[in-house]
């Protein structure tokens, strides 16, 4: 039984809360440049290479999950962030259409609760601090209790570069010691809560009686077609599927692969570091990898594929990058590769026509992961629209390595977060990537125009004038 929040921690929160509104209210005349070079200190002090690499790697150490050696170069998003940040304005006037005699005003949201998942101690801090400082709202961070110390030091420096500027430390702050009863009355007492993690704490979110951005599932899957670039599809899928370790909800997970490539696209797997399971190792990993509720297993998480092998009980080359099975035909809530895997294994299914390949994708986003991303790697356009119009997912990526992509990458147009909207299928408000825009309140402004009247009959069309039965 979960214990009751206690009186410190009630007044804790509270504290927090009231610190964070004279925070905000000393920013609140701040102009548009004012606030570009507060969101500029705060990504620097956070994204330089020594102190995001020394951040994130304890984030590695802390939560024992995750490729110490990779995430280091998480420090781009913050890059990118600030990038889309610097290109929007947030404070006044921000939108204009005088044809329609509209004019939009932006104005802080007030207080977030930000939980923080231990995937991204270090990443999503300032991911959201950038944009959030940038709306003049103050942000209460509340960490996974396995990695607190990672996102405490992390706003920390934050605070440092709030006080760089002449801006007040208290616009970030951190929970140094979570509970649960404490995360639950600090979202009740916030203006707004942003949720990234897992279902437990996006639910948590939903229920708190505030608005809230929360995110769905992942269960990334793949279609790959007889157009595609074998080589370039390989490459990009090793990238998605081993970056962090398999730690993020965008992972390729399931691959699709037209049979009369299936074998090549095998064998260009196997180039980048693939593992081609046996039926034997293949049951090996399901026992090892779920428990007998049917719950992914810790030690398996976020790990080298040599790890999750070890743990299942066989061996596989020290030069081996990741595991995949062969799972064709075997889809549903029985049958557990088909649903997120959150590790470096993917699994592959094949298909004679694009039909199959659609057929297959419904099926798996059934099973999990509704709302949040799938890819296709093809040249033909109408495989990418029929995929487009077929899959119920917020985002597709063309010929791009999904965890690098779908989040914001320098070369694609999506904007830059560390939240994936997964819309009303994955149970979430929105289908967009959670950016800066999320965070502001508007005012619109209406002025008389000439009147917009169509006629009626250009209103009902061929219905005009008919009579009803």
């Amino acid at each position: 039984m979960a214990r009751e929040l206690t009186e410190d921690e009630r007044q804790l929160a509270l504290d927090m809360v009231e610190r964070a509104r004279v925070a905000m209210a000393a920013v609140e005349d701040w102009s548009q440049k004012d606030l570009d070079r507060l969101s500029q200190a705060i990504a620097w002090y956070a994204g330089n290479e020594e102190t995001f690499t020394r951040l994130a790697q304890q984030g590695v150490d802390e939560s024992g999950i995750g490729d110490r050696e990779g995430r280091p170069a998480k420090r781009f998003k913050i890059h990118m962030v600030l990038r889309d940040v610097l290109r929007t304005p947030s404070t006044g006037i921000v939108e204009v259409d005088e044809e329609r005699g509209l004019v939009k005003y932006a104005k802080p949201a007030g207080v977030i609760a930000s939980l923080i998942p231990m995937t991204n101690p270090a990443m999503t801090p300032p991911v959201t601090g950038v944009s959030s400082a940038n709306v003049r709202n103050a942000v209460i961070f509340s960490p996974h209790p396995r990695t607190a110390g990672t996102t405490f030091e992390m706003v920390e420096v934050m605070r440092a570069a709030c006080r760089a500027v002449g801006a007040p430390e208290d616009l970030f702050q951190a929970i140094r010691y979570p509970s649960i009863p404490l995360t639950q009355f600090l979202m009740e007492v916030a203006d707004l809560t942003l949720a990234t993690g897992g279902k437990p704490m996006v639910k948590a979110a939903y229920s708190s009686g505030r608005p809230a951005y929360g995110v769905g599932a992942g269960n990334s899957s793949i279609v790959i077609d007889d157009t595609a670039d074998i080589e370039i599809a390989a490459q990009n899928t090793r990238i998605s599927k081993t970056s962090d370790f398999g730690s993020g909800c965008s992972a390729d997970g399931n691959i699709i692969i037209q049979k009369s490539i299936y074998d090549q696209m095998i064998k260009a797997l196997e180039v980048e570091g693939g593992y081609l399971c046996s039926q034997e190792e293949k049951d090996l990993l399901e026992k090892a990898m779920w428990d007998e509720k049917g719950n992914r297993t810790f030690p398996t998480i976020a790990c080298r594929p040599q790890q999750t092998a070890d743990v299942a009980g066989f061996s596989i080359p020290e030069d081996r990058k990741f595991l995949m099975v062969e799972n064709q035909g075997q889809i549903g809530p029985d049958h557990k590769f088909s649903k997120e895997k959150l590790t470096t294994l993917m699994a592959l299914y094949h298909f004679d026509t694009f039909d199959d390949a659609l057929a297959t994708v419904a099926q798996i986003y059934d099973t999990g992961g509704k709302g949040h991303s799938c890819g296709i790697y093809s040249h033909n356009d109408d495989h990418i629209d029929r995929l487009a119009r077929l899959a119920p997912v917020s985002r597709m990526m063309v010929r791009q390595p999904q965890s690098k992509a779908n989040a914001g990458a320098w070369t694609n147009g999506m904007p830059m977060t560390s939240s994936l909207g997964c819309g009303i299928w994955g149970g979430n408000i929105t289908n967009e990537n959670v950016t800066m825009k999320h965070m502001m309140n508007y005012t619109w402004v209406s002025r008389p125009i000439a009147e917009d009247r169509p006629s009626e009959e250009e209103l009902f069309g061929e219905f005009y004038g008919q009579e009803i039965a």
